[in-house]
């Protein structure tokens, strides 16, 4: 919904190198044209991360208890609100992975908008007209929309996201680019789209797969939105296919899952397969599914090592409870990706023609 499982993993690096200092001190990042936003989220945090919660939080974590849809929600936003500055500051308007071919390349923001490049190339969204109508489903701050935009002529982008902080900047972002009248954004749930049904050419989904709570009505949402004979591109982080007669994770394999879960504001996953089936069960044809993993993996590895410093390890010290636990489930995921459970997996097809 937001941008990706990226940036919760990856912000808990940067909120460890970059900020020695609590959580509160986010507030003095926050631009003047939220201000009263930010004064709201301050509120709210007291009541949803607060002391009275404190306990049965703490519970629910130690036991990796599944959160509920509400709960979720809540979180995602809260946590996108308050971090998306920082990534923006470190990384760009970009809140995904980067293409990594060749795997030692190290001009890591050009790497994010080769990504958009390729997965378009990938998906066949280059061949034939191009996309005149884009919805960006989990939009970050807007980065793949712009980039669309300006990539296709005449073509517009709607935006969607939980975290009216990602809404409020992409539009601002759009203005200062020259693009206002070709890119807007706003806070939307991609489970309940505020759009007409066959209303887009292209249904863009990079990263946000993830949060997702209940896939299947995801998946008929962005099919509900798309035009007849318009592209779906769903890129997203999964666990691993099942095996021939395989008919679950093991038991090893959903704790860890579980635990990555608590931390980043995750429901249960699901794989690729998963996914594919889902499509065909709402009507999708010329569906089309790869695995680049190793293609996405050396942007971890970046990002890891630019933190890895005295000043890291004092700011986790400090950091509080939320912080140390982002940064324990870091390397959780870094297990479940080596170990070949955690997927970054690419699906596109297409709605039928009426």
């Amino acid at each position: 919904m937001m941008g990706s499982l990226s940036i919760p993993l990856l912000c808990s690096i940067l909120l460890i190198g970059k900020l020695p200092q609590t959580v509160s001190s986010f507030s003095s990042l926050r631009p003047p044209s939220i201000s009263n936003r930010a004064k709201s989220i301050e509120t709210s945090s007291t009541s949803l991360f607060g002391v009275r919660s404190a306990i049965r939080r703490a519970r629910d974590s130690v036991l990796s208890r599944e959160r509920t849809d509400k709960d979720l929600k809540d979180g995602i936003a809260f946590f996108y609100d308050r971090s998306s500055k920082l990534w923006e500051d470190v990384w760009g308007e970009h809140m995904h992975h980067g293409y990594y071919v060749p795997e030692d390349r190290t001009d890591h923001v050009q790497a994010q908008i080769d990504l958009i490049d390729e997965v378009l190339k990938w998906a066949g969204a280059n061949d034939g007209a191009p996309p005149k109508k884009v919805v960006d489903v989990g939009c970050g701050i807007g980065g793949s929309s712009r980039h669309i935009v300006r990539k296709y002529e005449g073509s517009t982008a709607q935006g969607i996201t939980l975290s009216p902080y990602q809404a409020n900047r992409g539009n601002e972002l759009a203005k200062e680019q020259g693009l206002a009248d070709r890119a807007s954004f706003q806070v939307a749930d991609a489970l309940n789209m505020p759009f007409e049904d066959s209303t887009f050419d292209l249904v863009w989904s990079l990263e946000s797969g993830e949060h997702m709570p209940d896939k299947s009505k995801f998946v008929h949402e962005l099919m509900r939105v798309a035009a007849p004979g318009g592209r779906l591109i769903i890129v997203t982080w999964c666990h691993r296919d099942m095996e021939l007669g395989e008919p679950c994770l093991t038991k090893k394999e959903d704790k860890l899952l579980a635990k990555i879960n608590r931390a980043y504001y995750l429901p249960r996953w699901c794989s690729v397969d998963d996914y594919v089936k889902l499509l065909e069960k709402e009507g999708a044809v010329d569906i089309k599914r790869e695995d680049w993993s190793y293609i996405i993996a050396p942007f971890w590895k970046a990002v890891i090592k630019s933190s890895l410093n005295l000043s890291s390890v004092v700011g986790l010290l400090k950091s509080g409870f939320s912080t140390i636990r982002g940064a324990y489930a870091m390397l959780l995921m870094l297990k479940g990706f080596n170990s070949g459970l955690i997927k970054f997996g690419l699906i596109t097809c297409t709605k039928k023609e009426e």
